[in-house]
């Protein structure tokens, strides 16, 4: 009887292990809100990517998850020592802690500045050194690397992916020269999420004539995904919303495309002045779509606590009672049950790659 139960033991972690190895990972591109007063002269916002498979061993060098790890964002910044991209862990770069339970319900400039410069001090300084500006109301620094629910509203448009996209995506990053490529009109962060995500579906993010003049924005950037997510149900599309955290700032803005930021903005008087046409062909596409619904009415809302629909990978179908997790599930707001089946490392102690 004794062999019978733990040959029936043994059966059920192959089970779970297995369940886990057949886990989709999954990726979110987040389309960040515009604030303060370059958001006010650019209301186009900040793209950035998540993936849940995707860690780091430094914010500039990739490798595979081990379980346990929520994953990296990674986006083009300005102003990082001479970096074109950086990868952050998924609660610091929305928070600026390392734990979820540590994340104020109310923050003021004190305490975000706190927060920031304790992260940075831990983890970043001896990468980019002590000279690195934090950033002001134009020019980018390392603070918009962390904390970034603290100045705006972010959706995530969460998506699957395979392990054969994200290892050609850590090669090609690692493998390529990290050094920066900012121009804010043809290089900027959306292009980055453009080339990243035309490289896991390939030819379907271009730059667009209508509504962005040639160029890319974050809005325009997330409707492509969206478009391409209707046409293709098993990308398992779906839109979270993640707050912003109140009282360090006023409540951002919405994204706008470049037709929007005219029409909607004085930039519309001296083109008009200048070429009545263009101004009439900008009209006429932002009536035509500028009012498309990009965010569902009702989004599912994710806080710091119940991250889990972006960081827990789905599984597939053929044994849908067994959920893969990470070990932090629990931190990230997982059920018991989740946290319960596990992955490979919290059943034999071993650090195993996802």
């Amino acid at each position: 009887m004794r062999m019978v139960r733990r040959t029936a033991f043994a059966l059920l972690i192959f089970v779970a292990i297995g369940a886990v190895a057949r886990a989709h990972a999954q990726a979110a591109l987040l389309m960040e809100e515009p604030y303060g007063f370059f958001g006010a002269l650019n209301p186009t916002g900040h793209n950035a990517i998540y993936f849940n498979r995707i860690c780091a061993d430094t914010p500039v060098k990739l490798r595979r998850c081990y379980p346990g790890e929520p994953g990296v964002v990674i986006a083009r910044y300005q102003g990082i020592d001479g970096y074109d991209w950086v990868a952050i862990p998924l609660i610091p770069y929305l928070y600026a802690v390392e734990n979820p339970a540590e994340v104020p319900v109310h923050v003021d400039r004190k305490i975000v500045d706190q927060l920031r410069n304790r992260y940075y001090e831990r983890h970043l300084i001896n990468l980019l050194g002590p000279g690195v500006p934090p950033g002001d109301l134009i020019r980018g620094g390392w603070t918009q690397l962390v904390g970034a629910a603290y100045e705006r509203r972010i959706f995530a448009f969460r998506f699957n992916t395979t392990p054969e996209q994200d290892d050609a995506l850590i090669a090609r990053l690692n493998d390529s020269a990290n050094r920066t490529q900012f121009d804010l009109l043809f290089s900027n962060c959306a292009d980055f999420a453009r080339v990243i995500l035309n490289s896991y579906f390939p030819h379907s993010f271009r730059r667009s004539i209508f509504p962005d003049a040639g160029m890319t924005t974050p809005k325009q950037i997330a409707y492509k995904l969206k478009r391409y997510g209707r046409k293709h149900p098993d990308l398992g599309l779906q839109v979270f919303e993640i707050p912003q955290v109140p009282g360090y700032r006023r409540l951002s803005h919405a994204n706008k495309s470049i037709d929007e930021s005219f029409v909607t903005t004085v930039y519309a008087i001296p083109i008009t002045i200048l070429n009545p046409y263009v101004t009439c062909a900008l009209v006429v596409d932002y009536l035509m779509r500028g009012e498309y619904h990009l965010i569902p009415k009702h989004p599912e809302v994710l806080g710091p606590e119940t991250l889990t629909a972006l960081t827990l990978p789905g599984v597939t179908l053929d044994n849908p009672g067994v959920a893969g997790t990470q070990n932090s599930g629990a931190a990230l707001g997982a059920t018991p049950t989740q946290v319960a089946a596990g992955s490979q490392s919290v059943l034999t102690g071993t650090k195993t790659m996802q």
